[in-house]
């Protein structure tokens, strides 16, 4: 298997930019940058997200990267936002969507949810 089909991601803590206006999620931000497929096969790589991100502040996923996502990559993703929800004081934002992710969101309706 390619190396650019591995599911595999990247975990990188930073502080809000002092510019911007602090709210309740603190200044704590975590970026995830995922790369490759986010598909069942990989389904323990995308759940190990969950045992290394710290539900605080604000999570960025990075989808930029991702060359095929499956209907287990979408759930993986959408239990990732709804336990950091459930946390309260943090937020979610999938960033950098390429065009096939964008197309999945869209046949799926989930759009708005993923892009709120």
């Amino acid at each position: 298997m390619d190396l650019k089909d591995v599911f595999r991601y990247e975990i990188e803590h930073s502080k809000v930019d002092p510019s911007e206006a602090l709210d309740s999620r603190g200044d704590d931000v975590t970026t995830i940058k995922c790369h490759g497929k986010l598909v069942l096969e990989f389904k323990d790589k995308v759940e190990a997200i969950f045992k290394e991100t710290p539900f605080h502040g604000r999570i960025i996923v990075d989808l930029s990267d991702v060359s095929y996502m499956d209907s287990a990559g979408l759930g993986a993703l959408m239990r990732l936002k709804l336990s950091a929800m459930k946390h309260g004081g943090v937020s979610v934002s999938y960033v950098e969507m390429t065009p096939r992710v964008r197309q999945l969101l869209s046949i799926t309706n989930l759009t708005e949810w993923f892009t709120s």
